[in-house]
């Protein structure tokens, strides 16, 4: 193998299993993996891959479940120089198609029960559960050996969640995903002794970047589960088998709800991380006063940025539990006018990144990549206020902040009064377009036995401004997520 630098995504891994071989870095169902063993399955299946006519820089699809295959699978596109391209396993149709062919997969590694779905032209592999799949092909497989990768050289495309517009793929290198690894170990503390459960989707950023990847780098045994499965997690905490999990605040919503969320023994919990969407102020509460002595991590960012950009710590929510934090080791971040210029703090304005963890901009898109990236600062769309102590509070999505009469309202601050309603289980606040009011605050309710519009709109009138409080509330059965948990706000407004 050509001598390299090491900065490489498949390094990280490398790493771990010469320094600690025999220790077990994957469990997955009843299979497991020790770091020399993993290393090894990685090393074949980037010859298999390689074998099958693809050369460095070719993309690689990945459309399959959570499973210790799909990890082999891009930590072997890593090391063989490919790019993968991660793609949501709830994708039909269109939206599909509209990935693979932007991103000019030449192959497709998918899960047996997904591939029909895939356009006849596309070119397909399985990943597991078949006898010519790529984990079926290790034992036989020589181990690759060819030149490494560089650290500028690309090794994923990350496509962005599509909420206001069609996905975009973001171009991660391996040094910008390693910078990010190391950002989430220092403001995470995650540790070698950590028996961290990781149940997310792994075609997301937040589940494989802030939490797997990093994981693996500092040596510790992980559980990777096929979904957020309440009973299997509490059943892992209770059993001692897991200590640290990361989940959106919707599946945070989900566990604290559950009837046996009051009597479970929990005290194993030591680490709890939560990001991908808002955490409601009023949710957070409630799970701290059940788990006193858990620690709290806020998780923020976005794919652009490998995705994690600010943690809030702990030790740091006391007085600023809606705050997302402070910016990560190698992250820069202020907040700007539409102009570009900084405002002072506590004024709401447009955060902008500088940052070695930074995608090179979006694929075969030169003009979206010329508009994010201006004045040498990426500019991420999130309207957020600085305080003086250097802690941002995210006040929404420049494109959700809802122009009422001519006023500008914050959805988040109507969420989070309609959260303390004791009738509401979620909600989600838009603004629908209005003849007299520009757009009317409107609240999407899923709720939590009988309540009428006339009691949540009164409820909200009392907490804030009357201009704030929603016009309208229309009850739903759920609300529409992506699999990370972010509620699709542009759904909402289509309906």
């Amino acid at each position: 193998m050509t001598p390299g630098h090491g900065s490489t995504v498949d390094g990280v891994l490398r790493r771990s299993a010469r320094r600690t071989p025999a220790r077990v870095a994957v469990e997955y169902g009843d299979r497991s993996w020790t770091y020399a063993e993993l290393d090894d399955a990685v090393s074949r299946a980037a010859g298999v891959l390689l074998d099958r006519g693809l050369a460095p820089g070719d993309r690689v699809g990945a459309y399959g479940h959570n499973s210790d295959a799909y990890l082999i699978a891009f930590l072997a596109c890593a090391r063989a120089g490919l790019v993968h391209v991660p793609v949501n396993q709830n994708l039909t149709g269109d939206d599909l198609a509209y990935i693979v062919g932007q991103s000019g997969s030449a192959l497709v590694l998918a899960d047996p029960d997904l591939a029909a779905r895939l356009p006849a032209s596309v070119r397909s592999l399985p990943l597991r559960d078949a006898d010519d799949s790529l984990l079926a092909a290790l034992p036989s497989a020589p181990p690759y050996d060819g030149p490494e990768p560089r650290g500028e050289d690309l090794v994923q495309l990350l496509y962005t969640s599509g909420t206001t517009a069609l996905p975009k793929g973001a171009m991660m290198t391996h040094r910008a995903l390693v910078h990010e690894y190391l950002s989430a170990i220092t403001a995470l503390d995650l540790r070698a002794g950590d028996r961290p459960v990781h149940s997310l989707p792994l075609y997301h950023s937040a589940q494989m970047h802030v939490f797997l990847l990093p994981y693996l780098a500092v040596g510790a045994t992980n559980i990777v589960l096929d979904a957020p499965d309440g009973d299997r997690i509490l059943d892992l905490v209770e059993a001692g088998r897991a200590d640290s999990l990361f989940a959106p605040p919707t599946v945070w919503i989900g566990l604290a709800g559950r009837p046996d969320f009051a009597t479970r023994n929990l005290d194993g919990l030591r680490k709890a991380y939560y990001g991908a969407s808002i955490m409601p102020v009023p949710v957070l509460e409630r799970l701290r006063a059940r788990l006193p002595e858990l620690a709290f991590y806020n998780c923020f960012g976005q794919s652009e940025i490998g995705p994690l950009a600010m943690v809030l710590g702990p030790d740091e929510h006391q007085g600023r539990m809606d705050s997302c934090g402070r910016p990560v080791l190698f992250v820069d971040a202020r907040v700007v006018d539409e102009e570009g210029k900084d405002v002072p703090d506590g004024t709401p304005g447009e955060v902008v990144y500088r940052s070695p963890q930074l995608c090179e901009g979006y694929w075969d898109k030169p003009e979206e990549t010329a508009e994010a990236f201006r004045d040498g600062w990426f500019h991420s769309g999130d309207l957020a206020v600085r305080d003086a102590h250097g802690y941002y509070t995210v006040v929404d999505r420049v494109k959700d902040v809802i122009n009422s009469g001519g006023v500008l309202v914050a959805s988040r601050q109507v969420e989070d009064v309609l959260y303390t309603h004791p009738r509401v289980a979620e909600v989600a606040v838009v603004g629908l377009p209005d003849e007299r009011w520009i757009e009317a605050v409107t609240a999407f309710v899923v709720p939590r036995g009988e309540v009428t519009e006339a009691e949540l709109i009164a409820h909200a009138r009392e907490r804030l401004a009357h201009f704030k409080a929603p016009k309208k509330v229309l009850f739903v059965s759920d609300l529409p997520r992506n699999a990370s948990g972010k509620i699709l706000k542009r759904e909402l407004r289509d309906r």
